[in-house]
């Protein structure tokens, strides 16, 4: 990121959000949980299974940040709030964290972020997302879990809203305009392949090898659960599938963040 405005401020974000979840963990484990942002270029690596969850700001902030933890992670820290073994992270125990994290989408709320009241967060989880492109701040918890970290995404909205310079900018401003610059008209009419997402599914090899006429696969997605457009392992948009002329389409609810922002990234 070229912007020290942004880049300071997403900072701040994460230290708020890092305290925020330091706090509602030592009430629910009964131990303290140091939290730290990672201040470098050079983000952990960790191949484990992700869990996603969106940030959504609204009130003297708005935007959305996406956040990252992981399975083995999560699982421990479950571990020691039921006081018993999770050894897997099923739909109960996934539900149970995403409460945990209401919890500190309110706390987040009452930050030194924004005067009381005027701040308004909440997160929700989802899957199976790309962030190609957007800022990433690390967040790192060396006490009572070795080696537990999560990511923080931050799409350009929130970005522009915690630097100082979006002040004094118009709340009703087009929020296209400002990620998409003029030389973006030189390519309008440019074709590109998007691709829809019903769900993702992991299989051993062995599973893949007896694949055969009739096979059923369990996708990671419930049937009520919107589908994922994606453009070149981005997600753009989410919404519903439909059928228009006898093939699939897909009806658009959301989109997370502008389109122009992921072709400039």
């Amino acid at each position: 990121m070229e912007n020290p405005a942004q880049k300071n401020g997403a900072m701040d974000f994460a230290a708020a959000f890092a305290a925020a979840l330091a706090a509602v963990l030592d009430e629910a484990t009964g131990s303290s949980w140091p939290l730290e942002v990672i201040k470098t270029r050079s983000i952990p690596a960790n191949e484990a299974v992700p869990i996603q969850f969106r940030l959504t700001a609204e009130g003297a902030l708005r935007g959305e940040c996406f956040i990252e933890f992981y399975e083995p992670q999560v699982a421990a820290l479950l571990s020691m709030i039921v006081k018993q073994p999770v050894n897997g992270l099923a739909e109960e125990h996934k539900a149970f964290f995403a409460k945990l994290l209401s919890s500190v989408a309110e706390r987040l709320g009452d930050s030194p972020l924004a005067e009381p009241g005027a701040l308004k967060c909440r997160i929700e989880r989802v899957s199976g997302l790309a962030f190609g492109g957007m800022f990433v701040v690390p967040v790192a918890m060396s006490q009572p879990a070795p080696e537990f970290q999560l990511l923080l995404y931050f799409g350009s909205q929130l970005l522009e809203a915690l630097s100082p310079a979006s002040a004094g900018r118009p709340a009703n401003q087009d929020e296209e305009s400002v990620a998409a610059p003029f030389n973006l008209k030189l390519v309008m009419d440019v074709e590109l392949n998007v691709s829809l997402r019903f769900g993702r599914s992991q299989l051993p090899l062995r599973e893949v090898l007896e694949l055969a006429s009739g096979s059923i696969i369990e996708l990671d997605r419930m049937v009520d659960e919107p589908v994922e457009l994606f453009l070149d392992g981005k997600l753009i948009a989410r919404g519903e599938a439909v059928v228009v002329d006898g093939n699939y389409g897909l009806r658009v609810t959301e989109i997370p963040m502008p389109i122009a922002s992921h072709l400039l990234n």
